[in-house]
């Protein structure tokens, strides 16, 4: 389980993000953050992540404290992020990523199982490089891939649908109903998508830097569709893809 105590944070230079997020994040479930821009739930994921350092507060996991650790120290135990616009890396492959990802060679039939699972065919895909030519879509899908290509304990997924193609963004959403299958640990997805919000076992929602409301998807997403929830800048039409 992800424990957030009592997290604060402030930008560089300006004022507080954060101001006392206390949140829970269940094993064994899908939970989406959602709320309206710049209420803090992308400063969450990288706080969470390592990416950032809180000004107050701890991070558990499982537990344990790893508020002090850095990002490398975090991934090593369990915690993958999925960044809202990913890095390209030019003199690099999609064979090499996954490699890096998994932590050694990886077969042909592994490679091949990992990038369907992302919709991408892994003969056309493992020798070329992770770049400018590689779409919007294509480089959201192999980053992707390389967070399933990690044995994680927390899978955490920054906007996943920005920037990409509709047949992109519904495999996007079986990816994610297929990790849920077999989740052993918990899997976050930051979005204000109607569609992703749809399949959340738990919502939360975040505005002005604190957690407004959580509870069950099903119980949450009608008032937040409506604009009766604690969100009213949440999901609407214009969010469709």
């Amino acid at each position: 389980m992800l424990r957030l105590e009592n997290l604060t944070w402030s930008a560089p230079g300006g004022g507080p993000v954060l101001r006392g997020v206390d949140l829970e994040v269940p094993d064994g479930k899908l939970t989406v953050i959602t709320g309206p821009n710049g209420g803090g739930k992308t400063t969450i994921a990288k706080l969470v992540a390592g990416l950032e350092t809180p000004d107050s507060g701890r991070i558990l996991l499982d537990g344990e404290d790893i508020t002090p650790l850095d990002v490398t120290s975090r991934a090593r135990k369990g915690v993958s992020y999925a960044f809202q616009q990913p890095v390209r890396f030019k003199g690099l492959t999609v064979r090499d990523l996954l490699e890096l990802a998994g932590g050694g060679q990886l077969d042909e039939d592994t490679l091949c199982a990992i990038l369907s699972r992302v919709g991408l065919c892994a003969r056309e895909y493992i020798s070329r490089e992770v770049d400018a030519t590689l779409s919007g879509g294509e480089i959201k899908r192999i980053e992707i891939a390389t967070v399933l290509a990690r044995k994680s304990r927390l899978w955490i997924f920054d906007e996943p649908e920005a920037g990409i193609d509709l047949w992109s963004f519904q495999n996007l959403i079986q990816v994610f109903q297929e990790l849920r299958k077999d989740l052993e640990g918990a899997v976050v997805v930051i979005s204000h998508q109607e569609r992703i919000l749809s399949i959340a076992d738990e919502l939360v929602v975040i505005s002005g830097g604190r957690v407004q409301d959580q509870g069950p998807g099903e119980k949450l997403l009608p008032g937040l569709l409506s604009g009766q929830g604690a969100c009213a800048a949440c999901p609407g039409k214009e969010d469709a893809i």
